[in-house]
């Protein structure tokens, strides 16, 4: 069984929704044929994140990571390329810490690539009907900074890993006046979409 582990993050910058919340909560354990897969919600706190990701990483020992998070504005589930080795974000964490200009690891690289197979997830995503795009970098806030840091912790490891942003949930209009939103059932047909590719992989 090809092991999954997905993740959201909890609500930010006084928000009452997290669409990658909802979407994580929505999947089953046996949704996708020849998965199983593992949700858990993380704390949009810079360190706290990273440090519950990798214990989960580490107590469930997936094939593959799939971490999703909100970026407000876009119009696609976006799959990201690279994770780049900076924080620097005008909006607090949920602990109140703003960072700026700040090295993520002084050692590490300066940009990880995600080891999904980004270009067929967006294809794979397409064929269900739901919107999707190739994003170059997850920016340089919370969702940047876990993705780095997954990213440098499982370099040279087999487990595939990366990180998707999705745009706003519908439910989230009037206090987005605006902005492009989706209903969340597109967004876990998305990730139902990606978790299948990913098997399918695994199995040929």
């Amino acid at each position: 069984m090809f092991r999954v582990l997905v993740t959201g993050f909890e609500p930010f910058n006084n928000a009452k929704l997290n669409p990658s919340e909802e979407l994580v909560r929505s999947l089953k354990q046996d949704d996708v044929a020849g998965a199983q897969i593992i949700t858990a919600v993380l704390p949009v706190v810079y360190t706290k994140a990273a440090e519950h990701l990798l214990a989960l990483i580490e107590e469930h020992q997936p094939d593959a990571v799939i971490s999703f998070g909100q970026a407000e504005g876009r119009k696609a589930i976006t799959p990201e390329r690279f994770a780049v080795n900076l924080d620097d974000a005008s909006i607090s964490d949920n602990s109140g810490s703003i960072r700026i200009d700040r090295i993520i690891q002084p050692e590490g690289e300066t940009a990880y690539s995600s080891t999904l197979p980004v270009k067929e997830l967006v294809a794979s995503i397409k064929a269900t009907g739901v919107t999707a795009a190739i994003s170059l970098t997850a920016g340089t806030f919370v969702c940047n900074h876990i993705f780095y840091e997954m990213q440098h912790a499982l370099r040279g490891k087999s487990v595939l890993s990366g990180f998707v942003h999705v745009p706003l949930m519908t439910e989230q209009e009037n206090d987005f006046p605006g902005l492009f939103t989706m209903e969340i059932e597109q967004m876990v047909l998305a990730a139902k979409a990606i978790i299948a590719l990913l098997v399918a992989h695994a199995e040929n």
